[in-house]
């Protein structure tokens, strides 16, 4: 597959993982922390018993699940292994028939594998390795329930391994009810890649959709994930990126598996140039190559911040960060800066800078509630205004949506 040396974090994981050990593994996205887990794993099972699940690996999303099965057929191309994942928003019958078969390694979302340990055909008796990626995570998406039923159902007898991205006390206390004894390989996690350039652009809130628009035209930007906070801002981000002219894909939680899959295609082989969505990108998307990361909201922690600029930079390769700050993220900025152990480099662009270098506005200046007690909507500039659907009519879609998968 083109790997030549391995990253620091597989470097000191893949020994832990074979010498039969339980594992914490801590370190930033673009790391190669599936590797990490997948290579070892691998080795193991390529001797032994076939025909049923030895190996179950859980995913808070379903697209990270299916790049996880991509993977491990990749990686073990030739170690002969079956992998197979179990996510909702699919047909259940094919999981089915491959958990009857005893797929070697089961990749799956909490969820839906609930769904199918109903049923008699589902036999976990023989798993001997759990991974748990990106557990901080599932515990974000209210997922400790069902990791619990699953766990209680496998072998008290199995090495079991935690990856995460964060260090929580939530994380600590599920690693000492879960793992025995386990080694703990930790990489720098508090700040992006060195090969990320990162940059601040203030601009007022009601003008970051123009700016946005003028950058995707000025800069070389062939690969643009761009992050909003909330959902309900996507689609209206996404049509100021169509008007101008920039083709992009549509994913969200409405369409179909097929569907998304499509869509996360069509980004990576640049049919869609630009890909918006919320923070559940930073987590579930792994396309390489992106050239650009464009917070268009500042986002609501600095771990938050760290998963979005892991999208790019990844392996080794350079990439830009670019966020869009308000005076009314100027508090947040503050917090980001102080974690990652630096104050980011400031770009104005004429006409759209906020006037703001810094310090918080002044609290009567914030928006107006409403009796209702939520702040009026703030336009996008360039946006068309909506009108009012009928009854049954479909959305048109071009600009993707990233939402909670399961």
């Amino acid at each position: 597959m083109g790997y030549t040396e391995a990253t620091p974090i597989q470097a000191e994981a893949i020994p832990v993982v074979l010498a039969g050990r339980d594992l914490i593994g801590c370190a930033a996205t673009g790391t190669g922390k599936t590797a990490a887990f997948l290579l070892p794993v691998l080795q193991l099972l390529a001797t032994g018993e076939r025909g049923r699940c030895r190996a179950l690996i859980l995913s808070p999303t379903r697209e990270l699940a299916l790049q996880i099965d991509e993977q491990a057929l990749a990686l073990g191309y030739h170690v002969g292994l079956s992998a197979a994942s179990v996510v909702g928003g699919v047909d259940m019958g094919p999981q089915e028939r491959a958990l009857r078969a005893g797929a070697a390694i089961v990749v799956a979302t909490p969820g839906r594998l609930l769904d199918h340990m109903r049923f008699p055909y589902v036999d976990l008796a023989g798993v001997e390795i759990v991974i748990l990626d990106e557990a901080d995570r599932m515990l974000d998406m209210g997922f400790l329930p069902d990791i619990t039923r699953i766990l209680d159902a496998l072998p008290k007898k199995r090495q079991t391994l935690l990856f995460s991205a964060t260090m929580s006390s939530t994380i600590r206390c599920l690693a000492e009810d879960i793992l025995h004894e386990p080694a703990e390989v930790t990489m720098d996690t508090q700040a992006p890649a060195l090969a990320i350039a990162q940059t601040l652009y203030p601009v007022a809130q009601e003008r970051k959709g123009a700016l946005l628009t003028k950058l995707l035209k000025q800069r070389d930007m062939n690969s643009v994930l761009v992050f909003v906070r909330r959902k309900l801002d996507v689609n209206r981000v996404a049509g100021v990126v169509r008007r101008s002219g920039v083709n992009a894909g549509a994913i969200h939680s409405g369409r179909t598996q097929e569907e998304r899959i499509d869509a996360l295609e069509g980004f990576r082989t640049g049919h869609f140039p630009v890909l918006v969505g919320t923070d559940v990108a930073a987590r579930g998307l792994d396309v390489n190559d992106i050239s650009h990361v464009i917070n268009f909201d500042v986002p609501h922690s600095p771990e938050d911040y760290i998963h979005r600029a892991g999208r790019t930079g990844r392996a080794g390769k350079t990439g830009d960060v670019i966020t869009f700050v308000s005076p009314d993220e100027e508090e947040r900025l503050r917090d980001i800066q102080r974690v990652i152990g630096m104050e980011l480099p400031r770009t104005t662009v004429r006409n759209f800078d906020s006037g703001q270098t810094g310090a918080l506005p002044p609290r009567s200046r914030r928006p107006h509630r409403t009796r209702g007690g939520a702040a009026p909507k703030m336009p996008l500039e360039g946006a068309v205004p909506r009108r009012r659907r009928r009854r049954g009519a479909r959305g048109g879609g071009g600009a993707a949506t990233i939402e909670a998968a399961e």
